[in-house]
């Protein structure tokens, strides 16, 4: 398997965390199954080889899309192929929605629109362009002029909030939101209404998941126990990370941080 990550142009870096490479051959018999988690951030995705098919709960089975967006979300998929693949992805800040695309984030929370459902025929055109290109140096540049076009045409402005946003990122999910809401010299229900417009969730459980996903993080360090993974995580007690872990993952995090869940495979690259 190859995971890699690529930094976007500095004209992108405020809207984009980055862009992501993963390759794997699936082996004849044994389908690869991959699970993605609840996550603050939404991601473009191009699926340039291979196609997934989506799992659900009733054992119902539907094809995915070849290129789309994954919103960001409160819960976990499961996604099934037994190809070869290759997948393209750009990797957002939540507020990248409103600001390159002009909706606000919480039309695509918890959403997976195809490219055509998301941008229309512009969405098509793109999709094209990324399922040509030949190689990831030039999927690159496809997105980054498509990207920083889409910048240009909105002129976006730099509300309060978006600084809110990405010190709840930076932090973890752990600082005070009450203090970060009056730091922005807004009334508690202006911050709110900004704050899911440009993030798609409250702030409240936007903080959850990004403490979530600073727990994931910790996958691979054998040094620590779940009690020290909690707690660093901003947990109160062991119960609290367990309950939110199993809601945003569906896995236990003991199960989880064995290496035996489904789907974690780039993260031992």
């Amino acid at each position: 398997m190859k995971y890699f990550t690529i930094s976007p142009s500095p004209a992108l870096a405020r809207y984009v965390r980055s862009f992501w490479v993963l390759e794997h051959e699936v082996s004849e018999g044994q389908p690869y199954i991959h699970r993605t988690m609840a996550d603050g951030c939404a991601e473009l995705i191009f699926h340039y080889k291979g196609r997934f098919d989506e799992l659900f709960a009733n054992d119902k089975i539907e094809l995915s899309f070849n290129s789309g967006i994954h919103g960001q979300s409160q819960t976990f998929r499961r996604f099934l192929i037994r190809e070869d693949f290759g997948i393209f992805g750009v990797y957002l800040y939540p507020f990248a929605i409103p600001v390159l695309f002009g909706i606000p984030s919480t039309e695509i929370s918890n959403e997976m629109p195809d490219m055509e459902a998301f941008l229309g025929k512009k969405g098509v055109e793109l999709e094209e362009k990324m399922m040509l290109a030949t190689d990831t140096s030039e999927r690159v540049e496809v997105m980054t002029h498509f990207l920083e076009s889409c910048l240009r045409r909105n002129q976006p402005s730099e509300p309060a909030v978006f600084s809110v946003i990405n010190q709840i990122i930076r932090s973890n999910g752990i600082a005070s939101v009450p203090e970060l809401a009056a730091s922005s010299f807004l009334s508690t229900r202006q911050f709110e209404r900004k704050f899911k417009a440009f993030s798609g969730f409250s702030p409240k459980l936007f903080s959850r998941i990004i403490r979530f996903q600073s727990a994931l993080n910790a996958y691979g360090d054998k040094e620590k126990s779940l009690t020290e993974i909690a707690y660093e995580c901003g947990y109160y007690d062991q119960s609290h990370f367990i309950h939110d872990f199993k809601a945003f993952s569906g896995d236990h995090p003991r199960f989880y941080f064995s290496g035996r869940t489904e789907g974690t495979g780039y993260r031992d690259v």
